[in-house]
């Protein structure tokens, strides 16, 4: 029977073409896997271990005591009375209802569209703090995660066919999908992975050149710090030197923070932008930048609480009002977001009752989450055929795969790309869900695989040894 209703045909063309690797095919199969082996069909192991997406939470990291406390505590205010004395903390139950108190109506109401006010100061302080510069809690907008800020940025900054943003390459799919969806031009420019992924003026000049020549009207230059994949973490110097080409060609500079506090080794540092901009003096003072952060990063690992914000500098009121509005035709975001997120940028202090057990929590997971980051990277770079950079920062490994010219034959003759065809048999073989590098784009005959760190330390030497393993199999199978 012939359908007379909506087809694929009728589809947005923009959502055809968008594409978002990190839960793409490779996690579809993973799926389908998954129910296989609930339905007792047999694989080469007998579970999954998901390093295809920055979740913490879904392997198996534990969720910080405060936060949760503070939760439960806006979301059932009965709950103080319907416990023993002392089960709360006393900074959780004042924490809670403070929040309540903020937002009238409770966890369950709306709140403001641009946020929680209070959460919204606790931000700007948290982000004076950080810089040494006063942040106006105006410049301050909570979304459902950094992800709806970003995609809500890059809506306000298109809207016709031949506006464009620079993105790296290689980039996190958020943005290059958004930009398919807002029928916008990404305009690439290449990382220098021979220089562990850093940033190079030359090629930020030759993307512009590129853009001019087909004209492409550039709004904003994408900037992920600390870089996802990569893991590479920018000195200030080099930032200071971005904010000066975004003022020359008169970019907005979109600064992807959200790693900012996954730094693994003793010679980088985090500098946001907006502290990178107003350390230039005056002239830092012309750069437009909006920066993300998100307790789904990090220590906190809150990813389904869906919580973020964004701030923006250098706009004038006319810009901000439709900042606003845009964050009105949205209402709000969750409030328990907002809460969770309350909480990262205002944590217990020194002398509080949570502040001990909180500390050791925050320092537990970053002292694990930096020593996997040094045995997995130096266990891939090891095998022969694979190479790894040192992880700088975020969570990922971006390791890059020599593939066998047999191997290369065999993924064309399927219609699939040779680096997704490494991964579908690194999955079918070892049960390990890993992104192909061509979901983040890369330079043509190049190849590479981005998985994460966060399998727990008592299961990271299996990875490690399924990895081994593959890689043995895989060079012998198609080695020439």
């Amino acid at each position: 029977m012939e359908s007379t209703g909506v087809t694929i045909e009728d589809v947005n063309p923009h959502l055809i073409e968008a594409q978002y690797a990190v839960r793409g095919q490779i996690c579809v199969r993973a799926q389908e896997i998954e129910k296989d082996l609930k339905e007792g069909k047999k694989y080469p192991f007998s579970s999954l271990v998901y390093c295809n997406i920055g979740n913490p939470q879904q392997l198996h990291q534990k969720p910080l005591t405060f936060v949760r406390q503070v939760l439960a505590l806006t979301s059932y205010p009965d709950l103080v009375n319907l416990v023993p004395e002392g089960t709360f903390p006393t900074d959780a139950v004042e924490r809670a209802q403070q929040l309540l108190n903020a937002n009238p109506g409770g966890s369950g109401a709306y709140s403001v569209s641009k946020g929680i006010p209070l959460v919204c100061k606790d931000v700007a302080d948290f982000i004076s703090r950080r810089d040494g510069y006063p942040c106006p809690a105006s410049e301050i907008f909570l979304s459902n995660g950094a992800s709806q800020s970003v995609q809500n940025v890059m809506m306000v900054f298109s809207g016709h066919p031949d506006d464009g943003f620079l993105v790296p390459i290689p980039q996190y799919p958020l943005y290059s999908a958004t930009t398919s969806l807002y029928g916008a031009k990404l305009v690439g420019y290449y990382l220098d992975e021979e220089n562990r992924w850093g940033l190079d003026l030359q090629e930020l000049e030759k993307s512009i050149a590129y853009a001019k020549e087909n004209h492409i009207h550039l709004k904003g230059l994408v900037i992920i710090n600390p870089g996802n994949p990569t893991g590479m973490c920018l000195k200030e110097a080099d930032m200071q030197d971005c904010i000066r080409f975004c003022i020359k060609h008169k970019l907005v500079l979109i600064a992807d923070e959200v790693y900012q506090e996954n730094i693994y080794v003793d010679t980088a540092h985090f500098v946001s932008f907006r502290k990178a901009a107003l350390d230039m003096g005056e002239e830092g003072k012309c750069a437009q930048i909006v920066s993300f952060h998100s307790i789904s990063k990090g220590f906190f690992g809150e990813c389904g609480r869906r919580g973020g914000y964004m701030q923006a500098m250098g706009f004038d009121a006319a810009v901000q009002a439709q900042l606003v509005k845009l964050w009105s035709i949205n209402i709000c975001s969750n409030v328990d977001g907002q809460v969770a997120l309350d909480v990262m940028v205002n944590p217990p202090k020194e002398g509080e009752p949570s502040y001990a057990l909180y500390r050791a929590e925050r320092d537990a997971i970053l002292s694990s989450l930096k020593r996997r980051a040094t045995q997995l990277c130096s266990a891939l770079d090891a095998l022969p055929g694979l190479s790894c950079h040192p992880i700088d920062g975020s969570m990922y490994a971006f390791f890059k795969v020599l593939l066998p010219k047999k191997a290369v034959e065999e993924a064309k003759a399927r219609k699939v790309k040779p680096d997704y065809f490494y991964c579908e048999k690194l999955l079918e073989n070892t049960g390990i869900v890993t992104v192909a590098g061509s979901g983040f784009h890369q330079k043509d005959g190049t190849y590479h695989v981005r998985t994460t760190i966060l399998p727990p330390e008592e299961q990271i030497e299996s990875v490690i040894m399924r990895i081994s393993a593959f890689q043995k199999w895989f060079m012998d199978q198609y080695s020439e």
